[in-house]
């Protein structure tokens, strides 16, 4: 078991701690499911840094760092969708939910036919990311419809920008499979 691969695990076991914090009846409950899933969001990045430094990348890491991301990412989003009950917020929570499933099934399905390589992450997806977890951090630590909820929701709106990018340039890439034998 490597260091990055642990990370990884600690992501999803913070999971289920997060969603008791968020639902905690005290005032400052947002701010410790802030601090829970900020310290989720930190590991996602360390344990990708760690495993290219030391060079212990693994199948099993390979496998579960972007399942972590997806199950912490869409948790976050629902409890939000609940929390905030507002459509503003739904309609970019549901882009970014839809096209994490469009994806991971691209991903899959390109695999099956040996041309993962093609849509790998890519830079897009990258800054998707950062930007996707700050949006969920700052919508979580705030109080709805407050100044830094709003920025939350504006930084969330980014995301959704930047997730539909992404999939487009996903779906690109694969399109010549896509198409074969219509």
């Amino acid at each position: 078991m490597t260091v990055p691969n642990i990370l990884t695990l600690l992501r999803i076991i913070l999971i289920p701690v997060f969603v008791v914090v968020f639902y905690l009846p005290f005032v400052w409950s947002g701010w410790a499911a802030g601090a829970v899933f900020a310290l989720a969001a930190v590991t996602d990045w360390f344990d990708g840094y760690l495993a290219r430094k030391l060079d212990q990348m693994s199948p099993f890491g390979a496998f579960l760092d972007p399942v972590a991301d997806k199950l912490i990412v869409v948790t976050s989003l629902v409890l939000l969708v609940d929390s905030y009950a507002t459509l503003w917020l739904t309609l970019p929570a549901v882009v970014i939910i839809g096209r994490e499933i469009v994806i991971s099934a691209l991903r899959e399905w390109m695999a099956e036919l040996g041309k993962r390589a093609s849509v790998a992450v890519s830079y897009v997806g990258k800054i998707k990311t950062t930007l996707q977890m700050l949006s969920i951090f700052l919508l979580v630590i705030a109080e709805p419809y407050s100044l830094l909820g709003w920025s939350g929701l504006v930084a969330l709106y980014g995301a959704a920008v930047l997730t539909l990018w992404s999939m487009y340039e996903y779906l690109g890439a694969a399109w010549p499979e896509l198409i074969k034998d219509i």
